[in-house]
């Protein structure tokens, strides 16, 4: 049965937390995979990786399954009324509502996260409660018809829970077998498993960047809240 998978694509998006799950999703049965935005001029991703839209958000149709990869862009889309109204209508219709890493403020600013469990990157996390939502520290994070990353390479494995979900365990280990997905991690990806002076050193590069992120974060909820009244 066919499956339509849409990647909302947007400038200063972090590639892999879109090129990483649509490379497993790709491969899932019955799946077709589109990349929509305004136009179809290339974007720029944040790792100067030009990436190119297959879709307009006009033209796309209707999705099956959405997905809202996050990046630094993520708060200037937060204020871009026509791809929160397009969430809001792709949501009608579509069967699941995704995001890796900061790509579920942009799902919470559009209003489809209140009262929803949540991922995120875990320096953006506590953010989602400013959108009614409640911030869970997992790599997949399974609410209803929400499903959400946490950060970046957490995409991967929150494509491979979908593909489980939807298709059963056999299905998603194939294609596992076959990306040859077995990470073999230093240790230390975590803020809970990290050394504490590696988070430290972490912790105080994100305070000098995402000052004036959170603050166009604060201003989304608060748009959010009044488009609820």
């Amino acid at each position: 049965m066919a499956f339509r998978i849409g990647f909302l694509l947007y400038p200063d998006v972090t590639q892999l937390d879109m090129t990483g799950p649509a490379q497993v999703l790709s491969r899932m049965p019955g799946a077709t995979v589109d990349y929509a935005w305004h136009s179809l001029a290339p974007v720029m991703s944040d790792c100067n990786l030009a990436l190119v839209p297959t879709l307009t958000l006009a033209t796309s149709g209707q999705f099956d399954m959405v997905c809202i990869p996050g990046g630094y862009g993520c708060t200037t889309v937060m204020h871009d009324a026509a791809v929160l109204d397009w969430l809001r209508t792709q949501a009608r219709g579509a069967r699941l509502m995704t995001s890796v890493c900061t790509g579920s403020l942009i799902l919470a600013a559009a209003g489809l996260l209140d009262g929803y469990r949540a991922g995120c990157h875990w320096a953006w996390g506590e953010a989602l409660a400013q959108f009614g939502a409640e911030y869970a520290a997992e790599r997949t994070v399974i609410d209803r018809d929400r499903i959400t990353a946490g950060g970046v390479t957490s995409g991967i494995d929150f494509a491979f829970r979908i593909i489980a979900e939807l298709h059963g365990r056999d299905v998603a280990e194939s294609i596992q077998l076959g990306l040859e997905y077995d990470p073999q991690p230093l240790g230390g990806g975590t803020p809970a498993t990290a050394r504490p002076e590696i988070l430290a050193q972490v912790e105080a590069v994100y305070a000098k960047r995402l000052g004036a992120q959170f603050a166009a974060v604060a201003k989304a909820a608060a748009a959010m809240r009044q488009e609820a009244r």
